[in-house]
């Protein structure tokens, strides 16, 4: 048997990181047993479904790097085979037309709720003969009496008596087919194995099984993965923060360490915290995920963010982190090498947006400098380190405008001033970068250059100046 899955998500949005880590079990298992990985768009809400939500599927997909062997499958453009589905259980006796009103079945329901009993179709319309031209449903005849056993692979046998479940609308009084019946004829004619899918599903699972037996196929084994939850125990929503794919792209993230955190949302290995994809799919298992829901943690996400930041190819970063520089209003041509750039800073960012943010000096000057670092660093006794280290790098040709040279004048400057080099060092820093935090002096004056150097020195010594005469 060929191993296939599928990832069917509803475009009635953007790509739920929620949805994601289920697009990647999925996609895993298939890639794992040498299967088949199918996307499908359950759009048959068409209230809902926009064209939008499906380009940030796709878009969300792609960026993911999840590629899909078959699809993507609209349900939209398969209503003739639903419906020719129908009227076969119709004229097996497997459904019938139900005319009962809004009003009776809201009546139905506040009595049986009133009664402590569940909400359920009693069944009225089952022994009765409604006028097919006549303003009608379709409902499914669930199977009285006997249990539905769902084997799931993570939870285990979960058993659901037939009895609880009601009988099912199939297709609306619009001749629309609803998604319990859509989704069982979907899953026979793709021959899905293994439907692996959030666990909110479970409840449809015993419906759709006993659709799936009167259709005369057997079910698919089914996988039922716990929720998401925020940091506070509640379902992961907009208020915990960003939830959208795109939106974690488009703040920086890296799509390998997004996936690296989803496949450890509720699935571990030993204590291995970094996967390549190729290990992954190597040592994934539905079976060992876990039972109960996960938590997000940003701080995780972050951390592991810059651990794929550090170990990139400089020059696949080059490419991701031009779109962050020019949100800034920052042209990567007008200054150093960006790959100098980046070798000299990834170890120190989280994400490609803090990157561009704690890079900027290396492109244009900066309106003011970090107040603490200034209050610490660019004080009256700062003034003579930066006049005398101006003095030398004016002296210094651009040709010697060089790492080495430049860490022998600051070491110099500070052995003719008999202080130590951080006395010289963070001045520098401060005044070139404006705040205490960036690479090794050296690189720093490497990257910014001698003109906006001398230039930031100056900006330096004013602002003691005026600072003085403040005092």
């Amino acid at each position: 048997m060929t191993v296939r899955t599928r990832f069917a998500p509803s475009p009635t949005g953007y790509l739920h990181v929620g949805g994601a880590r289920t697009a990647l079990f999925c996609y895993l298992y298939a890639r794992k047993h040498g299967g088949q990985f199918v996307l499908r768009i359950e759009d048959t809400d068409l209230e809902r479904s926009t064209a939008e939500s499906v380009n940030a599927i796709l878009e969300g997909m792609t960026w993911l790097g999840l590629d899909y062997d078959e699809g993507p499958f609209y349900q939209t453009q398969r209503f003739d085979r639903y419906n020719a589905v129908i009227d076969d259980l119709l004229a097996r006796g497997l459904a019938y037309r139900c005319d009962c009103s809004k009003e009776r079945l809201e009546k139905l329901r506040v009595d049986q709720m009133a009664h402590k009993q569940k909400p359920r179709y009693d069944g009225h319309c089952c022994q009765r003969t409604i006028d097919p031209d006549a303003p009608h449903v379709i409902r499914f005849k669930n199977p009285p009496d006997g249990v539905v056993i769902v084997d799931d692979l993570i939870r285990g046998r979960v058993p659901f008596a037939n009895a609880e479940l009601d009988d099912l609308i199939i297709r609306r009084s619009d001749g629309a087919p609803t998604y319990n019946l859509s989704v069982v004829v979907d899953d026979a004619d793709m021959r899905i194995t293994h439907v692996i899918r959030g666990d909110d599903h479970l409840n449809n699972t015993p419906r759709q099984i006993n659709i799936l037996r009167a259709m005369g196929h057997e079910p698919p084994r089914y996988a039922h993965v716990p929720m998401i939850l925020g940091d506070d125990g509640a379902r992961l929503s907009k208020r915990h923060g960003a939830v959208s794919v795109i939106a974690y792209r488009d703040q920086g993230y890296l799509p390998e360490a997004l996936l690296n955190y989803l496949v450890r949302l509720g699935w571990s290995h030993g204590d291995q915290e970094v996967f390549s994809i190729e290990q992954m799919i190597e040592l994934f298992d539905i079976g060992d995920v876990n039972k109960s829901a996960s938590a997000f943690n940003t701080d995780k996400l972050d951390w592991l963010n810059q651990q794929y930041l550090q170990h990139a190819d400089p020059q696949r970063i080059d490419r991701l982190l031009r779109p962050h520089l020019g949100h800034l209003g920052i042209d990567p041509s007008t200054g150093p090498a960006l790959t100098a750039v980046i070798k000299a800073q990834a170890a120190r960012a989280k994400t490609l947006t803090e990157l561009a943010e704690i890079s900027a000096f290396c492109y244009r000057d900066f309106d003011e400098f970090d107040e603490a670092s200034a209050k610490k660093h660019l004080r009256l006794v700062a003034r003579e380190p930066l006049e005398q280290i101006r003095a030398a790098f004016e002296l210094l040709a651009n040709d010697d405008w060089t790492a080495e040279t430049l860490k022998h004048t600051v070491e110099r400057v500070a052995e003719t001033l008999q202080v130590n080099m951080g006395k010289v060092a963070q001045p520098l820093r401060v005044a070139v970068v404006g705040r205490a935090a960036s690479p090794g002096i050296d690189e720093t004056l490497l990257l910014v250059g001698k003109e906006a150097t001398l230039r930031r020195i100056d900006k330096a010594l004013a602002y003691i100046a005026a600072r003085g005469a403040e005092a």
